[in-house]
């Protein structure tokens, strides 16, 4: 088994070069693998292949039920923010992230746990690194040997087809179209796993890694690498510098259009669409993908929107400027003029203060959010201090005291000095911000949550 093992690495850890700046490599990661098959199994992920091939094997059985449970119970989340950079335009670094890098970058979890030492504490790690090594040989029977050869000739084929697109070249594009950089000394790492048995493919990139579960039998290629660019496109937006990343805080802020609030929360994904699905897609294809470009129709409208406005800076080496950002949120602003008022949209990104924090789990199920939304429990002035400090979409919801809190409230914003209300009544009120969020109060009474979303919706339009 040992030299199984090390032939497939030697076959399956091939170096793309594509230039000698930057490096990219293509790899199977079994660590990883293992480690997102467990994630798959437990009940709080939806039906998956992983689940349907484990749940009708000898393997569920109550021992690794339990084992799974464990799994679902460590604790391996934790974060910190970026403090000094804009609020909301660095990515939170996130434990489990930094885990799954340092599966992919080591051959066994001997060296997977020395280097993880300190992220976690040594009996957590302890724990995870053992429940690894019991799902390792159930991963392989059930997932990995019965799709073998097809995958391995997938990732063949897959490497080739980075070599001859030179996929490093897009790479470069998004580092001077974001005005981005990169030390060339780190290769970035692709790390694919099989996924038999489905339609689509999955991607996520962290740091220097991106990966993704292949369906054994793809060949939409196109497909699976301008997601993959898109991915990493995030990462370049991420890797900005403080200096790059204030300059264009600061141009958004001073524009004076009431919507350029809501067109920045759009930008990050709004340019990796546009620029991935859009750009990176049409010359690998040789044309503009004529469906969506992303399953969420404010992103998809948006990129579709300003592509050709992409696509000139890009065609020019030209880094977004002050220029780019006023021609962007014209275009948001004269095309998509209502979306300011619809929930959908601005809910996406949202800081909300309830007594009740079962109604998070509501709003959560309504409305999707992306990488931001911030939750507290109590209406104080320290908290309402708090939430005056982002531009995210601002929510109060009062079900007790409500003139107290609501007095709170009032004297919390500038802006609603001269709003008149009845505390005895139930009402959802909303107004734009001077910082161009909007900032939405509910005094709830009789209605559920829901309801009063959905009254709320009706009155925004």
């Amino acid at each position: 088994m040992k030299n199984k093992i090390a032939g497939l690495t030697f076959l399956l850890i091939s170096v793309c070069s594509f230039a000698q700046k930057p490096t990219f490599e293509i790899k199977y990661s079994e660590q990883l693998a293992v480690f997102v098959f467990i994630q798959n199994l437990s009940e709080n992920y939806p039906d998956n292949v992983f689940k349907t091939e484990f749940v009708k094997s000898r393997y569920n059985t109550q021992q690794f039920k339990d084992l799974i449970s464990n799994f679902d119970k460590l604790p391996i989340d934790f974060s910190y923010e970026f403090d000094g950079f804009p609020y909301g335009s660095k990515i939170p670094m996130q434990t489990r992230d930094i885990l799954k890098k340092n599966l992919i970058e080591t051959e066994n979890l001997k060296d997977f746990t020395l280097r993880s030492v300190g992220i976690l504490t040594n009996k957590t790690l302890k724990e995870l690194t053992g429940i690894l090594s019991q799902f390792t040989p159930i991963y392989n029977e059930l997932i990995y040997n019965p799709n073998k050869q097809a995958f391995e000739n997938k990732v063949r084929d897959m490497i080739q087809y980075a070599n001859e697109n030179r996929i490093e070249e897009y790479f470069e594009t998004g580092l001077v179209f974001y005005n981005s950089s990169w030390d060339n000394a780190i290769p970035f790492k692709i790390a694919f796993y099989p996924l038999p048995n489905s339609e689509g493919f999955t991607a996520q990139a962290f740091y220097n890694d991106f990966i993704s579960a292949v369906q054994v039998d793809l060949e939409d290629y196109k497909g699976l690498f301008s997601v993959m660019l898109h991915e990493i496109y995030h990462i370049l937006y991420n890797e900005q510098s403080l200096e790059v990343k204030t300059e264009l805080d600061k141009n958004f802020k001073e524009n004076p259009s009431k919507s350029a609030n809501y067109a920045y929360q759009l930008l990050n994904e709004a340019l990796a669409t546009a620029l991935a699905n859009g750009f990176v897609y049409e010359k690998l294809d040789g044309k503009v993908d004529p469906e969506d470009w992303y399953n969420r129709k404010y992103i998809n409208l948006m990129a579709k929107q300003v592509y050709p406005l992409v696509t000139d800076y890009v065609s020019k080496k030209k880094p977004i400027d002050k220029n780019f950002v006023d021609a962007y949120i014209s275009a948001y602003e004269t095309h998509f003029p209502n979306w300011t008022n619809e929930l959908d949209n601005i809910m996406t990104y949202r800081y909300v203060i309830s007594e009740n924090a079962a109604d998070f789990d509501i709003i959560d199920r309504k409305y999707r959010y992306r990488s931001t939304a911030d939750y507290e429990t109590e209406i104080t002035d320290a908290g309402t201090a708090k939430m005056k400090t982002t531009t995210l979409t601002k929510v109060i919801i009062i079900s007790k005291s409500s003139k107290e809190k609501l007095n709170l409230v009032k004297r919390a914003f500038n802006e609603l000095k001269n709003w008149k209300y009845n505390p005895e009544q139930e009402f959802a009120y909303h107004t734009l911000l001077n910082d161009g969020s909007r900032l939405i109060v509910m005094n709830q009474k009789d209605s559920d949550l829901e309801a009063m979303f959905k009254k709320l919706e009706a009155q925004m339009k």
